[in-house]
């Protein structure tokens, strides 16, 4: 059997596909059986065909979990739509279940009548007996309320590669691709990229790109030419606004913010960092730009890291290092010192679930009171949140114009559902991105005209230091842990010093120049506001649609800006007769609120290492509001 002789062929009785806006498709199986990959070539083929999706992996912890086990599943959800859509939607409409621990773990999410598509050569008995049933479920009435396709995938898959050359073993690995050909046409998903991509990642063995292709092919053809698969579906090209796009996970749009921050400020670009889930893919993207004048650093442990990469500022290039929050925890020190030496300092925390080493690909938002004070002394920095995957770019170059501007420490807090999500990225064009040039200290500035250089005579307007590259004439100084003197940069013990100093670095954040409070409130007659932050964006939004069409009004702000807070925050806030904070967390933004606005805030948390879905949401605002208005 060749590839050749195996393409996709049509039958001569065919039925037009039937017109769908949205769909939701989950793959779930052993953590060795490709379900990334398969989610991430069926998202690649949606994103290709211009639909509107959002992706949520969910993978184990562990690099070999148990074989055929619950905590063994690996899962990966894509939603596509023809309009734009918010999340990677609460439940499948269809489950793909390639083993029992697969079906038991996501069972309860299928909505009933959704569609089940089984691989029944995994149900043995001993694979059921693993997860605890006596019995298997596609023999009883357990999925009565499905509609249930039992197909057979190993045994077709091995069947399809019989005439090749590849081993049983390699053979029955290629089984996701007949479930993502099946898929692939049951939606309607062109077949030309998975193949070429298939040839690209087995370049080196193209016998296994063959029988991956022809896995794909065989899927594709059973789910044409059986009778069980009666029907298959359309989703039309979303009304995107016109522009270039890409599929985007939120890593990869931190790591191209970052080169476009390094471009558009005309700095070299270090990142010192070490290796952590969920924040990994960074370095692995970063590292691919060493023409654009990135240089990676891999050290030994997070303090190291960070100490390069503040090394690098204090010698003039845009320092950055990345990690998760117990990286955040080892980086502090360095953090606080850069903070005293008022340099310019990107902290990327990829938040996932703690505390210690906790859920490590798990998603959460509890590293936000970290971020805002988990350094001794008073040591304020910049925080700032991306909301979506592609938000990430915006709001690493946000980052960075706030660090070079203001001479000080960032930190981005983003987490694991942004990290490994995926949207349509609208690629920007270089001309439009903000320029982010910095200016250098270039010889003496001593008011006094002594042709001294004074390293903290502040700019009157952003109150930042002089950005002075060691080597340069003139320029000699003395920076470090210890406090300096304001203006000349000594060394000093004074108490008066020391309180004026603490209160310089903290107006100086203080005065950021943020742009307001975006509120989201159509009719302008909501009572209530729902206030976000970081991924919770796409749940809220998704949830405050729901309860409009429902008759019912809401507001929503989602604040990039953690610290300092928008202007206008304050007054915003006082408008409305409710305001809920939904986090991921046990309500870390909803206490700054209250303290700073003494404002009356509901907090609603969640902190099961999984997203808000919009049917949680919509459920608390539709209750707040029939409340309140009652």
């Amino acid at each position: 059997m060749t590839a050749e002789t195996t393409e996709p062929t049509g039958t001569t009785e065919t039925t037009e596909p039937q017109p769908l806006h949205r769909a939701v498709i989950r793959f779930a199986g052993d953590s060795g059986d490709g379900m990334q990959l398969t989610g991430d070539r069926f998202t690649s083929d949606a994103a290709a065909l211009g639909n509107d999706l959002a992706t949520l992996p969910n993978f184990p912890a562990e690099i070999r979990a148990p074989q055929g086990t619950i905590p063994g599943v690996s899962s990966f959800q894509v939603h596509f739509a023809d309009f734009d859509i918010l999340t990677p939607g609460d439940r499948p409409d269809v489950l793909v279940a390639m083993n029992p621990a697969a079906l038991k773990a996501n069972l309860a999410d299928l909505p009933a009548g959704g569609t089940l598509i089984v691989n029944t050569d995994a149900f043995t008995t001993r694979n059921l007996s693993k997860v605890g049933y006596d019995a298997s479920p596609l023999d009883d009435d357990t999925l009565a309320g499905y509609q249930v396709h039992a197909v057979a995938m190993t045994s077709l898959t091995l069947g399809a590669l019989a005439e090749t050359e590849v081993g049983k073993k390699d053979a029955e690995r290629a089984k996701n691709m007949f479930a993502l050909g099946l898929l692939s046409w049951m939606y309607g998903r062109a077949t030309d990229g998975t193949e070429q991509f298939l040839r690209e990642k087995f370049a080196k063995r193209p016998d296994l790109a063959d029988a991956n292709i022809l896995a794909f092919r065989a899927g594709w053809n059973y789910g044409e030419t059986t009778e069980a698969f009666a029907v298959s579906y359309e989703i039309a090209p979303a009304g995107l606004p016109e522009g270039t796009y890409r599929q985007i996970t939120g890593n990869t749009a931190l790591a191209y913010g970052i080169v476009a921050a390094g471009q558009r400020s005309g700095l070299p670009v270090l990142l010192g960092t070490y290796p952590i889930t969920p924040a990994s893919d960074i370095l692995h993207e970063l590292s691919k730009h060493k023409n654009f004048g990135v240089t990676t650093f891999q050290a030994e442990d997070e303090i190291a890291g960070i100490g390069a990469a503040l090394g690098a500022s204090y010698g003039g290039a845009l320092g950055v290092t990345t990690t998760s929050g117990p990286g955040i925890a080892l980086k502090s020190e360095t953090i606080g010192l850069a903070v005293m030496t008022e340099l310019p300092l990107l902290v990327i925390d990829v938040q996932r679930g703690g505390p210690s080493t906790g859920l490590p690909t798990k998603t959460e938002q509890a590293d936000l009171l970290q971020a805002m004070h988990g350094r001794n002394g008073e040591s304020p920095v910049a925080v700032l949140a991306p909301r979506s995957p592609a938000d990430c770019f915006d709001t690493a170059l946000e980052a960075a114009r706030i660090a070079l501007t203001y001479r000080t420490p960032v930190l981005l807090l983003s987490d694991g559902a942004i990290a490994n999500g995926s949207e349509p990225w609208r690629i920007p064009d270089a001309a439009d991105l903000p320029d982010l040039t910095p200016e250098f200290a270039d010889g003496p500035n001593a008011p006094d005209g002594s042709g001294e250089f004074w390293p903290y005579l502040r700019d009157p307007e952003t109150l930042a230091r002089p950005w002075a590259v060691p080597g340069t004439p003139g320029i000699a100084h003395r920076i470090g842990g210890l406090e300096k003197s304001d203006g000349r940069g000594d060394i000093s013990y004074d108490p008066d010093n020391h309180d004026r100093m603490v209160r310089l670095r903290q107006a100086k954040i203080d005065g950021i120049r943020v742009p307001d409070t975006e509120i989201d409130d159509p009719s302008g007659r909501a009572e209530v506001l729902v206030v976000g932050w970081g991924s919770t964006y796409g749940p809220i939004g998704a949830a405050a649609r729901r309860v409009r069409r429902a008759g019912l009004e809401v507001a929503h702000a989602h604040l990039r800006h953690l610290n300092p807070f928008p202007a206008d925050l304050g007054e915003v806030l006082g408008r409305y007769r409710h305001v809920v904070v939904p986090e991921m967390n046990l309500g870390q933004l909803a206490s700054l609120l209250r303290a700073k606005y003494l404002v009356d805030v509901e907090s609603c948390s969640k902190v099961a290492g999984l997203p808000f879905l919009a049917e949680e949401l919509e459920s608390v605002l539709t209750r707040i509001i029939k409340e309140g208005s009652s």
